[in-house]
Parts: structure tokens; C-alpha cells; sequence
């Protein structure tokens, strides 16, 4: 049992020293710690008390790699990268990420009200908030293409 300790150790340290550990999800994270503390309560002789977390995890484990992808075990959801200038479009009218174009011209709508220059707001915020609109149903529209 010593040697399954040092062997899910190297692994902690080549997933750290990798960056492989950054992307792994915090329960798969969680699992292998409980893995290398039950391999050491074992090697260090409390082999009942020891195989208690081994075998949680390697139940989780199977379970993991038993999905139907078995690639995509350990792999966290795909994010795409959003640009800056949409992220800060995004903040400036104040919508979510999944928001529709409807509720982008709402925002739009709700903020130009209230800083157009006729009501005593700045051309300058003005446009940025025009800006930012466009901005925001341009990706809207590639995103659906």
C-alpha cells in the first residue's frame, strides 16, 4: 500500500506541476485527495480506516470513467472565451450572458432614457451605451450563424 501512496502522490504533484489540476472539477479534486489520504492510512498500517476513502473514491472514479464519454471524464465544461469589448458592453447595460436581443434593446432602451443628452445626460455616455448595443447584437448574431 505504500506504493499506491507514492504513486497518487506523483500523480497530485504532475496534475499541480502540469496545470492539469486547474482545470480538473472541485469534486474530481476532492476525490483524489480522499484517494492519497486513505492509501496513506493504509501504508501507515490502519488498513480498515484507510480503505474507507479508497474506496470511495475509486467508486467515484469508476463511475466517472463508466460515462459515455470516457474522454470527458476529468475534463470541465467547454468555455468559450467572450472578448473584452462584450464583456464590457455587457456591464455597461447590465444584462446576463444569455441574454436575447429583446432584452439587450431593453437595457438599451432603459439607459438611454435616462442619459440622453436631452435629459441632461453626456453625447459621450450616450454613444458608449449605443455602442456597447451594437456591439452586443453583433455577437448575438454571430453566435447564431
Amino acid at each position: 500500500m505504500g506504493f499506491l501512496a507514492l504513486v497518487l502522490i506523483g500523480v497530485a504533484g504532475w496534475l499541480i506541476f502540469s496545470g492539469k489540476l486547474s482545470r480538473m472539477t472541485g469534486k474530481d479534486g476532492a476525490m483524489l485527495g480522499l484517494a492519497i489520504v486513505g492509501a496513506v492510512m493504509t501504508a501507515r498500517g490502519s488498513t480498515i480506516w484507510g480503505a474507507i476513502p479508497l474506496g470511495v473514491a475509486a467508486l467515484y472514479a469508476l463511475r466517472r470513467w463508466s460515462a459515455a464519454n470516457p474522454r470527458k471524464a476529468f475534463a470541465p465544461p467547454p468555455s468559450v472565451p467572450e472578448p473584452e469589448a462584450v464583456r464590457e458592453a455587457r456591464a455597461l447595460l447590465g444584462v446576463e450572458a444569455n441574454a436575447t436581443a429583446e432584452d439587450i434593446r431593453a437595457a438599451h432602451r432603459r439607459l438611454i432614457a435616462k442619459i440622453h443628452p436631452d435629459a441632461g445626460g453626456t453625447e459621450a455616455l450616450a454613444e458608449k451605451i449605443n455602442e456597447a448595443r451594437s456591439i452586443l447584437l453583433q455577437h448575438l448574431s454571430a453566435k447564431d450563424v
